[in-house]
C-alpha cells in the first residue's frame, strides 16, 4: 500500500529536482518565486444537445469526468433559457472539475504518457494554443482514451475541455515548463 505522507508524484519531483533549476538557467530568473510552476488544471466536459433530449446524458459525463479526475466532478448549468436551443434555466448541460496540487501533477502525467498515445492519428498538440498570459488549452475528440474509462460500458463520447493554468508571465516561458513535463508540441 502507498503511504501518503512520503508519497510525491513523478511530475512533481521531476519539477522540484530538474525543472526549476532548468527554467531558471534559461530565463535568467534572479528569484525562485519568479520560475513559473502549474497552479490548477480545469477538466470540462459539455454534453450539447445530447443533455437537452435526456438529462441523464449530464449525469453520465459527470461520472465520467469523476472517474477520470480521481476526484468528484460537478454538473454544469444553465445560467439563460434559450428558447432556440431548448434550453431552461437550471438545466443540467455537462460537467467541469479543477485539479490542483499532486492530483493535477497525477492527471498531467497520465495525460502525457497514457493517454496521449492512445489517440487515433496523434501528431502532438498544437504549440499556438496559448492564451497570451502563459495558460494553455486543448481538446480531446473522444474522452475514452483514458484508461479509467472502460469503453464497454460508455453510452456516449464525450470531448472534453484540458485548461492548464500556469504562473508563467509569457506564453514561451509557459511552453518551456509544459515542455519540461514531455508536452508533445508539434511546432
Amino acid at each position: 500500500m502507498l503511504d501518503q505522507a512520503t508519497y510525491t508524484p513523478r511530475l512533481k519531483a521531476h519539477y522540484k529536482d530538474v525543472a526549476r533549476a532548468a527554467l531558471k538557467e534559461e530565463f535568467g530568473f534572479k528569484n525562485d518565486m519568479q520560475i513559473p510552476r502549474l497552479d490548477k488544471i480545469v477538466l470540462n466536459i459539455g454534453c450539447g444537445a445530447e443533455a437537452v433530449r435526456d438529462t441523464k446524458k449530464a449525469k453520465s459525463a459527470q461520472a465520467d469526468l469523476t472517474t477520470i479526475a480521481g476526484q468528484q466532478a460537478v454538473t454544469t448549468i444553465a445560467k439563460k433559457s434559450i428558447a432556440g436551443f431548448r434550453v431552461r434555466e437550471e438545466m443540467p448541460l455537462g460537467a467541469k472539475v479543477t485539479l490542483r496540487g499532486d492530483r493535477m501533477y497525477e492527471f498531467l502525467d497520465r495525460l502525457v504518457t497514457v493517454a496521449m498515445p492512445r489517440i487515433r492519428d496523434f501528431r502532438g498538440v498544437s504549440g499556438k494554443s496559448f492564451d497570451g498570459r502563459g495558460n494553455y488549452a486543448m481538446g480531446l475528440k473522444e474522452h475514452i482514451v483514458f484508461p479509467e474509462i472502460n469503453f464497454d460500458k460508455v453510452d456516449e463520447v464525450w470531448g472534453m475541455d484540458i485548461i492548464i493554468c500556469t504562473t508563467a508571465k509569457t506564453d514561451a516561458e509557459a511552453k518551456a515548463l509544459l515542455k519540461q513535463f514531455n508536452m508533445p508540441f508539434n511546432s
